[in-house]
């Protein structure tokens, strides 16, 4: 009996942040700079793409992302205007249904991402493409050790405000798991210097990226809290120019749907010329010793 996965993010908050940040018109360079780079490596595979899946991909993304695919069928939430209202923790396709299926920064909120990962994989058609890009690794690190040093000062105790993340490393094990052919996962960092802590809030409202986890404290901040976070992030990062610095860490995500024309790894032993040649080095077995040099001064 399979255990159903921990509920670490409130969907429903998530789901109204999202609709409310495309309402909003806000600046989401962030999703911008992933959606390109997406777009990027998208256009670096030598094929031209039939049908693809846009995973709850913010709507004023969505010309990146159109001349990749003849044709696109788009998930997402009801500001979104997508084609599907969906929930990327259930995606609604059968089996081999697109052949290209990307994600730009909506999967970090999932709370099953192993399974949600291996619905893309199912929904892909063989030798299909995923391409997905999450916040992940130090994101926001700044502004987590400067709440919990606030609260901590003013209330005696902390309680959660920023959502942790996934590390690069992990999330590439997730693609194996999920049965990816050809998995990798990379990160990307970016550094956002602000003049105002202000700015910063006002970003992730934009995205939809705010506070949602689960066991949040559903109070609005208080001031004395807001004075002390602006106090601790200023003592602990603030730059001799004067800023704030923030750190987006963007983990990128590339595998397949398995198919039999894919590489695959040789077989151990089958190897056809040994290392030691390609080095230009003796062979040796395992605990054989190795004579010990002379040393020259």
């Amino acid at each position: 009996m399979s255990m159903a996965p921990p509920r670490i993010f409130d969907r429903a908050a998530y789901r109204a942040r999202r609709r409310r940040a495309a309402l909003s018109g806000g600046d989401v360079f962030l999703a911008e700079e992933a959606a390109a780079q997406i777009a990027f490596r998208a256009a670096a595979v030598n094929r031209r793409f039939q049908r693809a899946l846009d995973i709850h991909s913010r709507e004023r993304l969505f010309p990146l992302l159109q001349p990749l695919a003849q044709s696109w069928v788009r998930t997402g939430f009801a500001a979104d205007a997508p084609n599907v209202i969906a929930d990327e923790e259930a995606l609604p396709f059968a089996d081999g249904s697109f052949d290209l299926i990307i994600s730009v920064l909506s999967l970090q909120s999932a709370n099953d991402l192993p399974g949600a990962l291996v619905q893309i994989r199912r929904a892909l058609k063989p030798d299909g493409l995923f391409l997905g890009a999450m916040f992940g690794g130090d994101s926001l690190s700044e502004l987590r050790l400067s709440f919990a040093a606030a609260e901590e000062a003013i209330l005696g105790g902390t309680s959660p405000r920023v959502a942790p993340f996934a590390d690069v490393r992990d999330i590439g094990g997730l693609l194996q798991r999920a049965g990816f052919a050809l998995p990798v996962a990379d990160v990307e960092r970016t550094t956002v210097e602000y003049r105002e802590l202000t700015r910063l809030f006002d970003d992730l409202r934009a995205l939809g990226e705010t506070n949602v986890l689960a066991n949040r404290r559903k109070a609005s901040l208080s001031r004395r809290i807001v004075q002390g976070l602006v106090r601790e992030y200023a003592a602990r990062f603030e730059s001799e120019s004067g800023t704030f610095p923030a750190t987006f860490d963007i983990v990128y995500l590339a595998g397949w749907a398995p198919h039999a024309s894919q590489q695959k790894p040789l077989a151990p032993g089958s190897a056809q010329s040994k290392l030691a040649d390609a080095l230009g080095t003796i062979e040796r077995s395992a605990g054989d010793k190795v004579p010990r040099q002379a040393r020259k001064d």
